[in-house]
């Protein structure tokens, strides 16, 4: 009977260290990616969602991602690969979704006057009520905010670099256009389009100047920009390409000649574009032959890099 008692207490005791080491797994709660509705000021009526990774620093850096015409934060989510960046370089990442219902569907605004003007509303505004949302909630590092974007969202990424200067720290344009480059919501329509079909063409310091009248009395630092485009893009003119590099190099101050050239990829040709200090302010990179269809494969790496967070 002794043994009996003595073995079935060994029993129970493996027992518990068993039940403790099923149970104790489950606290862990795997990031995922949630939607927020109540972030704050809303005047563009965007979606919100955020992801989180599990391991990152006290005052995680933020980055916007936006989606092109007709998608949503969940799908460029999904289908790009800054979830994978986030989860090695511990950044919190934002996914707007635009819910503007124009002569295409779920484009972010960039033609409308409230969307020239720093806090004018719509879509800007929202976009900057997620960022101030994400350092409340996350403690999100003010001074490492970066914004990018495809398509529409590449020419959002463009007019908050424009309108919110002191908020965003760099930026990453895949497929955009320069800001201010659509006069209203008629001319957002591809098929009628003076910006696009238009191939629109203005001097640096006309493009400068819009980004400089976005923020009257601005003074600080410009936010630091790098601009993507396919030679072969059939639906945003490659032209417009050189356009937004026009632009930012004159808001930053410099020439319009690069200070270098070079090919970190076979189809990537990048020309950048550095201060006295050396510190480069404006990168450019045509992709060749590629079409309406970017980031693809290293792109999304390449924006984080340029951001300073994979270090």
């Amino acid at each position: 009977m002794a043994r009996l008692r003595a073995a079935l207490a060994v029993l129970a005791g493996a027992l518990m260290i068993l039940t403790a080491g099923i149970v104790s797994p489950t606290t862990a709660q795997a990031a995922s990616l949630v939607e927020v509705t109540n972030f704050g000021s809303n005047p563009g009526n965007t979606r919100m969602h955020v992801y989180v990774p599990d391991n990152r620093p006290a005052n995680p850096a933020i980055v916007v991602a936006m989606h092109g015409c007709g998608g949503n934060g969940p799908g460029f989510f999904q289908g790009s690969e800054f979830r994978s960046l986030a989860d090695r370089h511990g950044f919190v990442l934002i996914f707007p979704t635009a819910t503007k219902q124009t002569a295409m569907s779920n484009c972010f605004d960039v033609w409308s006057d409230a969307s020239k003007r720093r806090g004018g509303g719509s879509d800007p505004a929202s976009i900057v009520s997620m960022v101030e949302y994400v350092q409340r909630q996350y403690q999100g590092d003010p001074q490492r905010v970066f914004v990018t974007g495809s398509s529409s969202g590449g020419m959002e990424t463009q007019a908050l670099l424009a309108l919110y200067p002191d908020v965003f720290k760099a930026g990453a344009a895949f497929m955009g256009v320069p800001f201010s480059c659509f006069l209203n919501e008629a001319d957002f329509a591809p098929w009628t389009s003076q910006c696009v079909n238009g191939r629109k063409d203005q001097s640096p310091q006309q493009w400068g100047d819009a980004v400089r009248q976005a923020y009257p009395g601005y003074t600080g630092q410009r936010p630091r920009v790098q601009l993507w485009h396919g030679t072969n893009d059939t639906l945003i003119p490659f032209q417009l390409h050189g356009e937004a590099a026009e632009q930012w190099t004159n808001v930053a101050g410099l020439s319009q000649t690069p200070t270098s050239t070079d090919q970190p990829q076979p189809s990537w040709q990048r020309q950048r574009f550095a201060d006295s200090s050396g510190t480069v302010r404006v990168e450019s990179i045509a992709v060749q032959g590629a079409g309406h269809s970017l980031p693809m494969g290293g792109m999304a790496a390449s924006a984080v890099q340029f951001f300073g967070l994979s270090g």
